[in-house]
């Protein structure tokens, strides 16, 4: 039995309740951060949480600890027992999953698993290598971990599972040069720390004399990183069930139509081994394929047991519940997927015409979540696009647009798909990623200059 399994089960086992269940989270992780072209901020974490969940006479409490030898989850049990005992019956309580059967998955890499930090230094060192000099200096980081997740419950549910991810993200920056590139995969083996900081010191040396643009609405194409992080504040907002039935989802009321170009389909996948793959959720409930948008036909959200019970009509978890107090959220997807085009980036960049490129988004915020407008800024790489060229650098803009707009005119997409990493955008304590392609769109909308790239 795996370090994981055992101290759920032990957890559950020591509370007392109707119904009890526990998700215990390891990990072991080393980031290898660097600034100014030097490792500055090694960092090493090795940490055993678990959260329990406690339900007596239709009232739900839970308690969470870094705690896990025996006196410690009995602690823990006993908080969420009396959290229970002191709070309001919950009406949309569905009860706990009974066991199903776990599908199995990539996503554990045993040398990945194995990484010490003499071997993330040497891989950042090899990224500041490539980056730096003539004027620029690296910053970024590699980071590798292996984590595994277990739930366990009163009514049989026994689920674990292992993973890895890696990422080597490098900003290439001197007085007024900025460029981004960032790699991720299960597989460590399958980085090139070097190759990505090249990519980053390409485009900084290219981003000097940057010079500004008027608002408006633009054609535009977005590499993966920018596109990734633009369709996750989305998700946020609209690709949930319980957004979706609270009328706060541009999908609510609109499931069946098509709200969006042909060109687009969405998928979340969690066994998709492109991914980061996660086979159950924080109930142990299997994840399964949800066709989110196919076509630009708006087909679905992902639920979890409290919101399908909501929903009534014969509605089934998705296997995308959240752990513990987080699933007053809703579930959210955290394994995005958009299907892949029939360009090259430069193709789309012909497509163009004229419009901006964009390398990268930072600093984003949602603006109306029912329309889908998102606001942010683009940043260390942003440039003009003349008669189907890349042409100039211009200073990161700030944008304010719609993403709906955005993929309903859109102009392609690139064949390539990439996993882009979102973990800095929110914290599941397991590696959230999104694999898409580069897009070409003719709506975006820019809606003022901000700073010239550079440190």
């Amino acid at each position: 039995m795996s370090r994981a399994l055992e101290l759920a089960g032990r957890a559950v086992r020591f509370a007392e309740g109707d119904e009890v269940d526990a998700v215990s989270h390891l990990e072991r992780s080393g980031l290898a951060r660097f600034a100014g072209s030097v490792v500055h901020q090694p960092t090493l974490i090795a940490d055993e949480s678990i959260t329990i969940r406690v339900v007596r006479d239709g009232r739900v409490g839970t308690a969470f600890t870094n705690r896990t030898d025996d006196d410690g989850l009995r602690q823990a049990a006993r908080r969420a027992a009396e959290t229970a005992d002191g709070s309001p019956r919950d009406p949309g309580w569905p009860g706990l999953p009974a066991p199903a059967a776990i599908p199995e998955v990539g996503g554990f890499d045993p040398e990945t698993a194995e990484l010490a930090p003499d071997d993330l230094a040497r891989l950042a060192w090899s990224a500041i290598s490539a980056a730096g000099g003539n004027g620029l200096r690296s910053y970024g980081y590699f980071t590798g971990a292996v984590t595994e997740t277990a739930v366990a419950s009163s009514t049989g549910i026994a689920a674990a599972q292992a993973a890895t991810d890696a990422t080597v993200l490098v900003l290439a920056a001197g007085a007024e040069e900025s460029g981004y590139a960032d790699a991720s995969s299960w597989r460590a083996g399958d980085l090139d720390p070097a190759a990505v900081a090249a990519r980053a010191r390409e485009i900084a040396r290219r981003t000097s004399g940057a010079g500004t643009l008027e608002p408006g609405t633009y054609r535009a194409v977005l590499e993966p990183s920018a596109l990734a992080s633009l369709l996750w504040f989305f998700a946020l907002t609209s690709l949930g069930s319980l957004a979706l039935l609270e009328g706060r989802s541009y999908h609510s009321g609109r499931l069946g139509e098509r709200l969006y170009h042909p060109s687009f389909t969405l998928v979340d996948d969690g066994r998709d081994p492109c991914g980061f793959p996660k086979a159950f959720d924080f109930e142990g409930v299997p994840r399964q394929r949800v066709m989110l948008v196919e076509d630009g036909v708006a087909r679905d959200v992902v639920w979890d047991r409290r919101t399908a019970k909501r929903a009534g009509e014969g509605r089934t978890s998705t296997g995308h519940a959240l752990a513990g107090p987080a699933q007053a959220f809703g579930p959210i997807p955290l394994n995005l997927c958009v299907r892949g085009g029939d360009a090259t980036t430069g193709e789309l960049i012909e497509r163009t015409g004229d419009g901006i490129y964009v390398t990268r988004l930072h600093y984003l915020n949602i603006v109306d979540p029912r329309a889908g407008i998102l606001t942010g800024m683009t940043r260390d790489g942003t440039f003009l696009i003349e008669g189907g060229k890349v042409t100039r650098p211009l200073v990161n803009l700030r944008f304010t647009t719609s993403f709906p707009d955005f993929a309903a005119n859109l102009l392609g997409f690139s064949r390539d798909v990439k996993l882009v990493n979102l973990s800095d955008f929110y914290d599941e304590r397991l590696p959230l990623g999104a694999v898409v392609p580069a897009a070409a769109s003719e709506s975006f909308t820019i809606v003022g200059s901000g700073s010239r790239p550079g440190l």
